[in-house]
């Protein structure tokens, strides 16, 4: 008999295990529907294995989802989150599936030609509306724009059978950036910091590091030119860079996009529940390389993460309080080490765990002692 332990997305404290049903075919991080109490519930595969028989009569998985599977890696880093912070398994779990439960986003609705179908009667406006569509497709409400006519014209050439309505499904499209678009110049200081943490990346060996600079001192340039050679060595990779207040990702993501011409995806409590399902879907199938977000967003399911940097780590605002209750900071460190990946802790006041295990070694300590280009202090009086 194959007995499967399910991770179910609720305060509970333990996996639960379910019989798995001849000619099923799971494995770790498959979903999976399962029966708990009068209802089925979705659950995440954390182990499947062989046994011989048990001492307990199982209730049987109803079905494998055909949502996408998550990386083991990213079992792994639930599993061990919920015993570094002493929280149900369950509850991890759930903030692993947080974007997935979100809706998808709602189709497109066009309207388009019925082969070389013409109307009955061929109006001046009818005419007006088959000739400002042509061979595309348009939402109808466009349409009936471009052709200077009423929405009622075009319903009546839908009605006749002239034009057909079709929905497009929205598919998130997270352009590819470009590591050579518009490079920063550095000083001596960022672009050894910036090398360094790039033959990290390399080695694919779990890395921590503290980039210690002050106010003005180029940090973001140097952890970028980081992340543009990474994705340079390997386009695959995936880059995470977590914020403390979503008020900062707006000037962030225009930094980034200014350096890779494209615009990084966005993971916050602000983005809307069906962007975040495409979010989730595209870093699940490598669409996405670069993320920045609050600290929720270490729960995605990345498929090669290489670098994370935790920005201003000292803040407290990477502290969760409420609920799920962790340190976004010491979570990134605990990814990384899961992931084999480097972990950039950047700050100008670096918090005082951050700064022992610098000075005991645990974390490589990168200074940025002068301030980049023309950058200042204020003057204060």
């Amino acid at each position: 008999m194959k007995v499967a332990s399910v991770l179910i997305p609720l305060p509970v404290p333990e996996a639960f295990d379910y019989e798995v049903p001849e000619g099923f075919d799971v494995v770790r991080g498959d979903q999976v529907a399962v029966p708990l109490g009068p209802r089925l519930i979705r659950g995440i595969v954390s182990e499947a294995r062989e046994t011989t028989g048990t001492n307990r009569r199982l209730k049987v998985i109803d079905h494998v989802l055909d949502d996408p599977r998550l990386p083991e890696r990213t079992v792994d880093f639930v599993e061990w989150a919920a015993r570094w912070t002493l929280s149900a398994p369950g509850e991890m779990a759930s903030a692993a599936l947080k974007g997935l439960r979100a809706p998808r986003p709602r189709p497109e609705r066009r309207v388009r030609r019925v082969g070389d179908r013409l109307p009955a009667r061929p109006t001046a406006a009818r005419t007006a509306v088959l000739e400002a569509l042509g061979p595309r497709s348009m939402p109808g409400p466009d349409l009936a724009r471009a052709a200077q006519v009423s929405s009622g014209v075009v319903k009546g050439l839908l009605d006749e059978g002239v034009l057909e309505t079709i929905e497009i499904e929205a598919v998130a499209a997270f352009d590819a950036p470009d590591p050579d678009h518009a490079p920063a110049t550095l000083n001596p200081d960022q672009a050894a910091a910036a090398t360094e943490v790039a033959e990290a990346v390399a080695t694919r060996a779990f890395t921590p590091m503290l980039l210690d600079g002050v106010t003005g001192s180029g940090k973001t340039e140097a952890y970028l030119e980081a992340a543009a050679r990474a994705l340079k060595a390997d386009p695959t990779a995936q880059i995470l860079i977590l914020l403390p207040e979503i008020a900062l990702t707006q000037a962030v993501i225009e930094r980034i996009t200014t350096r890779f011409g494209a615009a990084p995806a966005e993971w916050h409590s602000g983005v809307a529940p069906p962007r975040r399902r495409q979010v989730w879907e595209a870093v699940q199938a490598g669409r996405c390389n670069i993320v920045v977000g609050a600290r929720s967003a270490l729960f995605l399911p990345y498929v090669n993460l290489r670098l994370i940097v935790v920005d201003e780590e000292h803040d407290g605002s990477f502290k969760q309080e409420e609920g799920l209750v962790y340190h976004g900071r010491d979570l990134a460190v605990a990814r990384a080490r899961i992931e084999s990946a480097t972990v950039v802790l950047a700050s100008a006041t670096p918090s005082l765990e951050t700064l022992w295990n610098a000075h005991q070694g645990r974390y490589r300590w990168l200074k940025l002692g002068a301030r980049h280009g023309a950058a200042v202090l204020p003057d204060i009086s």
